[in-house]
């Protein structure tokens, strides 16, 4: 099969871990969506994923505490995160290994480019943890940020909804969805797509991002495939 997007980042928030639970890992869960990676990968697919960590925690929601220490801690988060979704992808008989921003060694090795292109190109998934390695950068931008350094020709990502809406559907029933928006458009309307950070940079970078629902994983080859799902987002 023919790929539109050969090598891709793929976003997922750490609540998508947690499941129907709300905290913490649902193993069920960890392993649909992997089940999903590993379907896009047998196409041919070179897979990054960046994982979030509020599913462990809400660094900006965690009271009086410092902000960066919060930060950190919810980069660390990620990591614990990245770890879970190797394992469940080796399980699944995917090569796969995690690369983290701050040095490691005995959880996992430090990211460069040219060792997270190599292993890609060697058909192992790269999950990538502790965000950009600095505290106030969100793990939106540090997904945009590992998708321009390993040269992803796209950013997947992975949402609750079905794409991108002017308002809030869970909230409002006359939310209407996006087909497709400019990064520009993104951010003169403020839409929750992602933080500003990460769309400027994707903007920058001429990086483009599909936001599609993961409540069906198949969705994450069918996104590759070139399939018409979600909101498409590019300058």
């Amino acid at each position: 099969m023919q790929l539109k997007y050969k090598r891709v980042l793929l976003k997922i928030s750490g609540e998508a871990l947690a499941g129907a639970r709300g905290t913490g890992f649902d193993d069920a869960t960890i392993a649909a969506i992997c089940a999903g990676v590993k379907q896009a990968r047998a196409l041919g697919a070179q897979i990054g994923i960046v994982v979030g960590g509020g599913n462990f925690w809400r660094g900006r929601s965690s009271g009086e505490m410092d902000r960066m220490v919060a930060d950190k801690i919810g980069m660390l988060a990620t990591v614990m995160n990245a770890l879970a979704v190797k394992d469940m992808l080796r399980r699944l008989d995917v090569p796969a290994t995690v690369m983290t921003s701050s040095v490691m060694p005995q959880v996992a090795e430090v990211f460069t480019s040219e060792k997270a292109v190599a292993a890609l190109e060697a058909g192992t998934v790269v999950v990538f943890g502790g965000g950009t390695g600095n505290p106030v950068f969100s793990t939106d931008t540090a997904s945009a940020l590992r998708a321009i350094e390993i040269g992803a020709d796209a950013m997947l990502k992975a949402t609750m909804v079905d794409g991108v809406y002017d308002k809030d559907p869970h909230k409002y029933p006359d939310a209407v969805r996006y087909d497709a928006l400019t990064f520009t458009e993104v951010l003169d309307k403020r839409l929750a797509v992602m933080d500003t950070a990460a769309a400027a940079l994707c903007r920058e970078g001429d990086l483009p991002c599909v936001v599609f629902d993961l409540g069906r994983p198949d969705n994450i080859a069918r996104v590759m495939a070139g399939e018409n799902i979600g909101t498409l987002v590019r300058e």
